[in-house]
């Protein structure tokens, strides 16, 4: 027996709700901005509701694109990218930790409070239990990455230097942008969740446009959003 679609109690289509939650999530809008561009295409929605749609949707949408994707990218075993950034949460510093491949995609995102031994151990088992274990891991000069690398038997993995660690850095800078339109976060578990969901969007949507020619380009981002429309759809 089919199950029920989560939509059925909605008069609007799954195609505006996934609009909604991309233009949300993907770029640096507030929710009035998505109330407004929404209102220029003749729906009329409060932002309340817009708010509504991405967090009850969001997580299904980053749920069904990760599935597809660890499939997809065995390659991504081989280097890997960790990086951190501080993140205020009503004024208390936190750090959320990010794992980036070879090619700029985000393995995993994971907040803490501390950036000691054991929460990057837990942030590292978390990645690998999910992604497997990478051939090599590039970090900064953080002890904490060290020590729990040397827990789990991979401290010859490690690579430190500089310059080596900046398609991570570079992978904070969507995230940065998104957090500033924010106005910050007010809990953990509010960040963990839009860390995790901004993270499957910006993979899905990254075509490397400065790597293809302008044909390419339009092709690439056609397909991405034909595909986030399926995604919608199912």
């Amino acid at each position: 027996m089919p199950k029920p679609s989560p939509f059925k109690w909605f008069k609007t289509s799954p195609e505006i709700i996934g609009l909604a939650v991309m233009l949300y999530v993907r770029f640096p809008l507030s929710l009035r901005n998505v109330e407004d561009l929404l209102h220029e295409r003749g729906v009329d929605v409060s932002h309340e509701t817009v708010r509504f749609w991405w967090h009850r949707f969001g997580p299904m949408f980053a749920s069904e694109i990760r599935k597809r994707r660890i499939e997809g990218m065995r390659s991504s075993r081989w280097r890997w990218h960790l990086d951190g950034m501080f993140v205020k949460i009503n004024g208390e510093t936190h750090y959320l930790w990010r794992a980036v491949d070879q090619e700029g995609e985000v393995l995993e995102s994971f907040v803490t409070k501390t950036r000691d031994k054991k929460a990057a151990l837990k942030f590292l088992k978390k990645a690998m239990r999910k992604h497997g274990r990478p051939e090599e891991i590039v970090t900064d000069k953080l002890r904490s990455y060290g020590a729990a690398l040397k827990a789990l038997g991979s401290e010859g993995r490690q690579e430190t230097g500089r310059w080596k660690n900046n398609r991570a850095e570079n992978s904070h800078l969507p995230f940065r942008r998104r957090e500033r339109a924010m106005l910050r976060f007010r809990r953990m578990r509010s960040l963990q969740k839009f860390a995790a969901i901004h993270a499957s969007v910006s993979n899905h949507f990254k075509l490397e446009r400065s790597l293809s020619s302008r044909n390419l380009f339009k092709q690439n981002r056609a397909a991405a959003l034909t595909e986030w429309r399926g995604l919608c759809a199912v």
